[in-house]
């Protein structure tokens, strides 16, 4: 028996005893150990626990055991320290060329939200709108069914859940596939970094929206690829500024609700691009990471539905919809990269969770799913609508917001304040207790090399309350005025 299972925790402390004497030079190599009978009557401990101790020490190499014969520490002596963690011995790692890549990446590290403290952060949910009643049932019901065996399912995720997700695509996105096309992938993360490492060598050029989703550009440079900044306005990528002769392998868009600007791509820019990725040979990657969140209009259907020469790899997810803690989301694949595709993820982490997929697949089969998108996209609008009636009551004149059509969050511009500004002022509105986040780390520059560009902060409201999120402007505009007024003073 491990002394570590002793309910006293004396077998461990023995154990630990003689390994100190032995790496302190108190047991020398070849020394003979104490009797158990007799360690035992010296420490007044049972012989059972000694024994443990001793089978433990005699299992790990430290000491040499014989019927009839005394224990003795091994020899060679075995110098190990005990209970000291390693010291760094100040180099750097020998790491490969991806790995110094991803250690040069500076992500900024998020705040913890405080009590008390209102949080904009996007990406946030609360969890009180996450189903539970209705996953709690599911997955009990998935818990008992009868199960022949437990192994691992296909790298492409369980059946049931594709099945399910090619019905769902089909209703909601518009989206024309076969089940095999889809793979289930744990988040849009990996989604994008398998794209970025089975797709481009890297020195390879891609373009990317810019601004963009940071921590998307982070997976292209962390696999060596050279991005090449692609311009976007108040409608998304703007596809007449599309490099005519460029060598660019992909492009990373997000076509129904552009991160963080908030523009809808038009039917015009949509077939413009995928016209220019089949001239150029590229590969189209859809990140649709909140399109199911539309106002006042259905959804608009994935750039995907109209690609009709399979350049454009589709990346949904349920991190919005459900909670980003499931790390559940999905690629549909062109035919021809479904192998390949399946094949990194097998080597990747074998599969997706399959209890949650299986769950998924039960709300999704039901109908719940739909159901609970539904209940709260009228909840986010009724949340979006009071963050926007808050900007117009509470903030300065001047004040402008984009991105409202659809998603979680929206792009809040002072044009008061410039860019430079924005750190200050995110400082100024955390100490009044309000998470703000600035816009311009999403920029592929720190400084815009056009004319000066106004301050910009992201807003997301999925995760307040109404009431949360109209204190929350009060005290942004309190952090601005003060801001202002300091700034205004010789």
């Amino acid at each position: 028996m491990s002394p570590d299972r002793d309910a006293s925790g004396t077998g461990r402390r023995i154990y630990e005893l003689l390994r100190a004497q032995m790496a302190d030079g108190t047991l020398q190599a070849g020394a003979r150990v104490p009797s158990t009978r007799a360690l035992a009557a010296d420490l007044g401990v049972s012989r059972t626990t000694v024994t443990s101790a001793y089978e433990q020490l005699a299992a790990e190499g430290f000491i040499v055991t014989a019927a009839g014969r005394a224990a003795r520490v091994a020899s060679p002596p075995i110098a190990l320290a005990v209970s000291s963690p390693p010291r760094s011995n100040g180099s750097a790692p020998s790491l490969s060329a991806y790995g110094r890549r991803v250690s040069a990446i500076a992500t900024p590290i998020l705040p913890l939200a405080g009590m008390g403290r209102i949080d904009f952060l996007y990406g946030a949910l609360a969890a009180r709108d996450f189903p539970v009643l209705l996953w709690r049932r599911a997955y009990q019901a998935e818990l008992l069914r009868q199960k022949d065996s437990l192994y691992y399912v296909a790298p492409e995720g369980d059946a049931s859940l594709r099945r399910a997700l090619q019905s769902y695509v089909r209703r909601a996105r518009g989206l024309v596939c076969d089940a095999e096309q889809i793979l289930v992938v744990s988040g849009t993360q990996q989604a994008i970094d398998l794209c970025a490492r089975l797709l481009l060598d890297p020195g390879d050029a891609a373009l990317f929206e810019d601004p963009g989703y940071l921590i998307a550009r982070d997976c292209f440079e962390a696999a060596g690829v050279r991005l090449l900044p692609a311009a976007v306005d108040e409608h998304g990528l703007d596809t007449r500024r599309l490099p005519r002769n460029s060598r660019a392998r992909l492009v990373y868009v997000t076509p129904s609700h552009q991160f963080p600007l908030g523009g809808v791509l038009p039917i015009g820019r949509r077939l413009e691009l995928l016209q220019w990725a089949q001239r150029h040979g590229a590969w189209v990657i859809e990140d649709d990471y909140d399109g199911e969140f539309r106002y006042g209009q259905r959804p608009i259907d994935a750039l995907q539905s109209i690609d009709s020469n399979g350049r454009v790899i589709y990346v949904g997810t349920f991190s919005k919809a459900l909670s980003p803690h499931l790390r559940l989301g999905y690629l549909i694949l062109p035919v021809e990269l479904v192998p390949v595709f399946r094949q990194a993820k097998r080597l990747s982490d074998r599969h997706a969770p399959v209890l949650e997929q299986r769950v998924l697949a039960s709300l999704i089969d039901s109908g719940a799913y739909e159901r609970h998108v539904r209940r709260v996209r009228r909840e986010y609008e009724r949340r979006r609508a009071s963050l926007l009636d808050a900007i117009a009551h509470h903030l300065p004149a001047g004040a402008q917001v984009t991105g409202t059509a659809a998603g979680l969050h929206v792009l809040l511009w002072l044009p008061f304040l410039r860019w430079e500004d924005e750190r200050a002022l995110v400082a100024a509105a955390n100490d009044r207790g309000v998470g703000v986040y600035p816009v311009s780390p999403l920029f592929a520059e720190t400084r815009p090399s056009a004319q000066s560009r106004a301050a910009g902060l992201i807003l997301g409201y999925a995760s307040l309350t109404v009431d949360e999120i109209q204190k929350g402007i009060r005290m942004l505009a309190a952090a601005i005025a003060e801001f202002r007024s300091k700034r205004a003073d010789p």
